[in-house]
């Protein structure tokens, strides 16, 4: 039984998903109003886009792997910290440049951050319920988006384009203060097998017999963040060109990303019980032909949101359940690495999303031809998913030859 501080603590962590969900939306809902409000193209928001997931990358790799050093807590109070200032310090902007700037430092804060909270939050789950868990914590992001989503009218109505950034901004700031309290101690926890090998889990990801699960795990992190960052930053600008005004398609997106909630809890309680690659399967196909259907019909809103519930749902629920499913791909030793580094490695994916949409919105691509292309990396990784079962004999293999630690000596690292 989980007792009622750590249960605590998964609660206000689960808080900086709301928080990162709500920023990623926040961009894209800003978009199609800044042509009015600074004269802004929303075809020059592509590298704007990528910039918070180049800082990801950035503070994933330099910044997040220090809270193995000096502490969890540290790193994620930081981080939110930073982000929260870097999101207000977005509402300034008047440029793309400068919008391209502080969505830089934000990704950089939330790369520090993000890392950290999903290795916590697999730490202070139950063994038996970790994936369960970890996925409802991260539920965090589809919640933010949908709430992005359904308060932007009454928030821009009430502060501008600019009362998007506040919003998340200051809620940020707040919550860096209580996790501040919530979490407990500063210290890193003690290895097992002492400090000097401590950076050593992250290498066994890229050598045998660790490569190929990883490999697995985060070629469908990768394709589907490619599709989740494609979706997040342009809906809100190509569901007008099919139709539906500013308004509408902000509460579209908003309901939307909030199926991805559902979906994504009832999916990892599918991955958890029954078995792991059909589970998949079933999830990603039913993106690939929401959104085939979506790219051979005409645009329709009533039709269009019950879609874009599955397809945009889905995507947001991939991303909650796919961290949970390294739970049984990784020993338990190894389990932090492999959140870490694969949501590191899988952000890489990401990169391609938000300047594929601006090439398309360039290009006068229709709405439902735009949303089509979204079939294709969810397409893809229904055929990972039919090497799960194999991926999964990995740690079945191990566990069975009786190597019950994560060896860390540079011959087993070889090897």
């Amino acid at each position: 039984m989980m007792d009622s501080r750590k249960l605590i603590a998964l609660i206000f962590l689960g808080g900086v998903f709301i928080m990162e969900g709500f920023d990623i939306a926040a961009m894209g809902i800003a978009v199609p109003r800044l042509e009015g409000a600074l004269g802004l193209a929303p075809a020059s928001f592509g590298w704007v886009f990528t910039a918070i997931l180049v800082g990801l990358g950035i503070g994933g790799a330099t910044i997040a792997p220090l809270g193995d050093r000096f502490g969890r807590r540290a790193l994620i109070v930081t981080g939110c910290l930073a982000t929260g200032l870097a999101t207000l310090g977005t509402s300034t902007a008047e440029t793309t440049t400068a919008f391209l700037i502080w969505r830089l430092l934000t990704g950089i804060a939330l790369g520090a951050c993000l890392p950290n909270v999903s290795a916590l939050s697999s730490e202070l789950a139950p063994a038996r319920l970790r994936a369960t868990v970890m996925a409802v914590v991260s539920a965090g992001i589809p919640l933010g988006l949908f709430l992005a989503g359904v308060l932007a009218p009454g928030v821009i109505a009430a502060a501008g384009w600019q009362g998007l950034f506040y919003t998340p901004g200051l809620f940020a700031v707040a919550l860096a203060g209580v996790l501040w309290f919530v979490l407990e101690g500063g210290a890193p926890a003690e290895n097992a097998q002492g400090t000097a090998h401590a950076k050593l889990p992250q290498l066994l990801l890229f050598s045998r017999p660790w490569a190929f699960p990883f490999a697995v795990f985060v070629s469908m992190l990768g394709l589907n963040a490619l599709n989740l960052y494609l979706l997040n930053s342009w809906l809100p600008t190509v569901l007008p060109l099919g139709g539906l005004s500013l308004d509408d398609a902000a509460r579209v997106a908003g309901v939307a990303n909030l199926a991805g909630l559902v979906i994504g809890i009832g999916a990892s309680a599918l991955v958890d019980n029954w078995r792991k690659g059909p589970a998949l399967m079933l999830l990603f196909g039913a993106i690939t032909s929401s959104f085939a259907v979506i790219g051979l019909t005409a645009p329709d809103q009533a039709r269009w949101t019950w879609l874009l519930m599955v397809g945009v749902g889905g995507a947001n629920a991939a991303a909650m359940v796919l961290p949970g499913l390294a739970a049984h791909l990784f020993p338990a030793r190894l389990l932090s690495s492999a959140v870490g580094m694969g949501v590191l490695v899988g952000r890489l994916g990401a990169f391609a999303g938000p300047p594929l949409g601006a090439a398309m919105i360039a290009a006068d691509v229709p709405a439902r031809t735009f949303l089509g292309v979204a079939a294709i990396p969810a397409l893809a990784c229904v055929l990972v998913a039919l090497l799960v079962g194999h991926a999964l004999t990995v740690k079945a293999r191990v566990e069975a030859a009786g190597e019950q630690g994560v060896p860390v000596s540079p011959a087993a690292i070889g090897g």
